[in-house]
């Protein structure tokens, strides 16, 4: 067990580190332009939700890349791993270009219709326009973090999220506020960092992919289109991706309604969001570890094997959790201060939903820890028919039965939101451990 919990922990701390710069990145973004004020955070939180929207529609490719190719790593075929990652890129290009036109289209319309003020609608469109720029890279990165998560690259791909996010951190402080030399540039200088980094860690994946990897998996071979592949690709895709939209289409509607509550409130709600999304870090790390280790066992031919990895996977992983909801519970009022520091009412709303959350964060991390399993062994269908059934007949319903008809304001709302992950959650477990393992097989093109 304990040699089982090294391998886990080699794969997952690089990934934890990864989603935790990608974390604290948003963090120090947003604390730098809280300065700015509280209309800024409204719409910097809004934004957030608008890309995760965005981002899920697509990522699916990411997922499907990441269970294929290391389903194929534990089989030794990695030239179909290879092929398979191709397809995946031809796909992420073209959504870039949608992801792109859709921002330079309706980067202002979309602010309004979240129900931000005209305040906020003025300032932060141009912002918006630019994350829709940036998130056009994002999709192609996320495929190529998909392919390195894939063959246990885990700390390849930590050091390329370092690079960008080190890039953000340091031109959002540069062109907000105009230092080291740069204009001051407020709000849309924020943006125009989070492109950056986001187009510079495109150009390093692409080195590393075309370059480094190149002499190990022969990645700059010529690969025909394969048609029943790129069916396999685009279906299994077209599941996650849906699942994942599903999901935040779910928190888009959850953030309307917080919005309708004021800007104090919705600035609240992103805070808490945003020092919860440290608990929402080892989840992703650890259900990423999860996908890895099942895809590789199951590809290997050794579906149990398989089983005990994704177990593992979620002991360690709740133990983080625990341990991050505990500093969280009894610190919550000074971390939430530094966000906005003159705003007591927001700080103070937010430290409360942040110990209210503090441990129901666990149920967030067995829907992450599980989830990363069942894709790991291509139960894909499970997750976008559980993903859609649990968004849209309990999480939304809730949501306004709390906010509106209850009047229980932003509690209500957090009462909402970790219902419904509880309930995700634990559905996601008993179908882990329902599964039939002995016969389950790599997927396959038909």
């Amino acid at each position: 067990m304990f040699n089982n919990w090294k391998t886990i922990m080699l794969l997952a701390i690089p990934s934890l580190v990864s989603f935790a710069t990608m974390t604290v990145t948003g963090t120090i973004s947003l604390i730098m332009v809280g300065g700015l004020g509280m209309t800024i955070i409204a719409v910097v939180g809004v934004s957030n939700i608008i890309m995760y929207n965005a981002f899920a529609i697509f990522s699916g490719i990411g997922h499907t890349v990441n269970y294929l190719v290391a389903q194929n790593y534990g089989a030794g075929d990695m030239k179909k791993g290879i092929e398979r990652t191709y397809l995946a890129f031809y796909l992420c290009l073209v959504f870039a270009g949608v992801t792109a036109s859709a921002g330079w289209l309706f980067a202002t319309d979309i602010l309004r219709l979240t129900g931000v003020s005209a305040a906020g609608v003025e300032a932060g469109a141009g912002y918006l326009q630019l994350r829709f720029y940036a998130m056009s890279f994002g999709i192609v990165s996320f495929a190529f973090h998909g392919f390195l998560r894939g063959i246990g690259a885990t700390r390849m791909s930590m050091y390329i999220s370092l690079i960008g996010s080190g890039t953000m951190i340091f031109l959002t402080y540069a062109l907000t506020f105009g230092k080291l030399g740069f204009p001051e540039l407020g709000l849309f200088g924020a943006g125009l960092a989070v492109l950056a980094g986001e187009a510079l860690q495109v150009l390093v994946c692409v080195f590393v992919f075309y370059f480094m990897l190149n002499r190990q998996f022969e990645t700059r071979r010529p690969v025909p289109l394969n048609g029943s592949e790129l069916k396999l690709l685009a279906k299994e895709s077209g599941k996650l991706g849906v699942q994942e939209f599903s999901l935040s289409l779910s928190m888009y509607i959850f953030t309307v309604f917080v919005a309708s509550l004021g800007d104090e409130a919705l600035a609240a709600n992103e805070v808490a969001l945003n020092v919860m999304s440290f608990g929402f870090m080892p989840a992703f790390a650890f259900g990423a570890t999860a996908t890895i280790l099942v895809g590789q066992y199951i590809g290997s031919g050794n579906p149990y094997a398989g089983r005990r990895a994704g177990t593992d996977t979620a002991i360690l992983g709740t133990i983080f959790l625990i341990l991050l909801g505990t500093v969280e519970l009894f610190f919550a009022e000074p971390i939430a201060r530094l966000y906005a520091p003159h705003d007591p009412a927001v700080y103070e709303t937010a430290a409360y939903l942040i110990q209210v959350s503090a441990y129901l964060q666990i149920f967030d991390g067995l829907l992450n820890f599980y989830a990363g399993g069942l894709r790991g062994i291509g139960d894909t269908t499970f997750l976008l028919r559980v993903s859609f059934a649990v968004s849209w007949g309990l999480f939304v319903p809730l949501a306004y039965l709390f906010i509106y008809v209850l009047d229980m304001g932003s509690l209500g709302a957090w009462l909402s939101l970790y219902s419904f992950l509880t309930v995700f959650g634990l559905a996601v477990m008993v179908r882990f451990y329902r599964t039939d393992w002995m016969a389950v097989r790599a997927k396959e093109a038909h």
